[in-house]
């Protein structure tokens, strides 16, 4: 029987406690957005036969009503969450400036985690959902409102914009749910905006940041001067890099910012020349950062000033390649050709993805795998148990071999000082990166209670 020879057929006999329930499920408020476009696709087919065969009989209106409600109903029932999911999100920038470091690669680490796993938690097939908040707060906020209340989701992975991340601390806290910053890099997001219900497995501005300027003070290179990217995250991380160079005894002659996703760094450019400081901080990430440095080798910007870029991925330096990126020092908190695990591990990346991870997408597996052995271990979905859990067991997978998780959501590691090889050095495909020296967990981070946060500051 066709949908019209269905509709037809309803329209002598329907169900009094039906419409009653579907009119409540409809006008109620309590049926979202179909979650394809199928269902969509769907639903207008329905509403527009039941328009065709209905409204011509005003007699019929409360029925007519009923219909639509119940074909509505049907329609919309793929948005509902089965109670046989368990269910997680990954939100981060899918499309925009930090896709190459985040994006679909960071999908694909999750994935290969959910399967390590086994593929369910709590006899719940385990169900990921990804949303792009397009750098924007409140599109990130409306997402994970709506993931919260109306999917169901547990916990949401990555974030990657500082911004965001800081508006769903609370969010998370009053939906009683956790939010694992993989990727989101503010300083603040374990210190004075540190919550229970988050984490932050990545490094932050302040580990990034601190042991490089230190070590540039200590080559003598100890003027400087920003380029910043203009939200939270550069603010973060100019903050923290100016309070470790005026500890060492280093001078900040000044600096400017560049809106996220900047074309033309000329003018800042020409003013970190102008300055006449030692260092040149690029203090962005992401294509940010490959269009700042490109041009700065076009303007000559080095050797007479020193380039710095504290927050550097893998997937920057393939973006830029070594004839620009060449001798960059910077942190790094994993790399795929550390030993033999990293190295299989990123091979099962690489033939899902066509290219190496960076740290934050081994970040992702770690996370993510950490996680999910919680629930299993607590036998509950409760965010608060789940965060015990979760502190309460060490990490050793194929990201660390001695991390452990602070009260104020700070995930600690060894972490390594690492340098771009030159063209010459470089042997293989994405041999990138020669590690300088492996700075212990107690040195990379920031102390507890430093930046803020009363959690465990004892």
């Amino acid at each position: 029987m066709s949908t019209a020879e269905k509709i037809a057929s309803l329209r002598s006999k329907p169900s009094q406690s039906s419409c009653r329930s579907a009119y409540r499920a409809i006008f109620g408020g309590k049926i979202t957005e179909p979650a394809n476009p199928r269902a969509i696709a769907k639903a207008g087919e329905l509403r527009e036969l039941v328009g065709r065969f209905l409204i011509p009989e005003p007699s019929m209106g409360l029925r007519a009503l009923c219909l639509v409600s119940l074909l509505s109903l049907a329609a919309l029932a793929p948005a509902a969450r089965a109670d046989d999911a368990f269910v997680i999100g990954v939100m981060n920038d899918q499309s925009g400036p930090y896709a190459d470091l985040a994006g679909p690669g960071s999908v694909a680490a999750v994935r290969l985690a959910i399967e390590d796993f086994g593929g369910a938690v709590l006899d719940k097939k385990i169900e990921l959902l990804v949303a792009d908040h397009q750098n924007k707060v409140d599109i990130g906020m409306a997402i994970a409102r709506q993931w919260y209340e109306e999917r169901g989701v547990e916990a949401i992975f990555d974030i990657t914009n500082s911004g965001v991340a800081l508006a769903l601390q609370g969010l998370a806290k009053s939906h009683n749910r956790l939010v694992i910053f993989d990727s989101a890099s503010s300083s603040d997001l374990t210190g004075k905006s540190c919550s229970p219900y988050t984490m932050q497995w990545n490094a932050d501005n302040w580990s990034n940041g601190v042991s490089l300027m230190r070590l540039l003070i200590k080559q003598k290179l100890d003027s400087f001067f920003f380029i910043t990217a203009d939200y939270a995250f550069g603010a973060s991380l100019e903050a923290d890099a100016r309070a470790a160079i005026a500890e060492a005894g280093g001078t900040t002659l000044g600096g400017v910012r560049a809106p996220l996703n900047t074309a033309d760094f000329s003018s800042y450019l020409l003013s970190a020349q102008a300055s006449h400081a030692k260092v040149v901080v690029l203090a962005n990430t992401g294509a940010d950062l490959s269009t700042s440095l490109k041009q700065a080798n076009e303007f000559g910007v080095a050797p007479a000033q020193y380039i710095a870029t504290p927050i550097t991925y893998l997937s920057d330096v393939n973006a830029l390649g070594l004839a620009i990126a060449h001798d960059l020092i910077f942190m790094q908190s994993w790399y795929w050709d550390l030993d033999d695990a990293t190295r299989a591990w990123a091979k099962r990346f690489y033939e899902r993805t066509k290219r190496m991870p960076n740290d934050n997408q081994a970040v992702l597996y770690s996370s993510v795998r950490h996680y999910l052995e919680a629930v299993a271990k607590a036998g509950t979905d409760d965010a608060l148990t789940v965060a015990k859990a979760m502190r309460d067991a060490p990490i050793h997978d194929v990201f660390t071999d001695n991390g452990r998780i602070r009260e104020d959501g700070r995930v600690v590691y060894d972490r390594y000082l690492m340098k771009v090889k030159t063209q010459e050095e470089s042997k293989y495909p994405w041999d990138y990166l020669t590690v300088l020296a492996k700075i212990p967990a107690a040195e990379a981070f920031r102390a507890p209670g430093a930046g803020g946060c009363a959690l465990g500051a004892h």
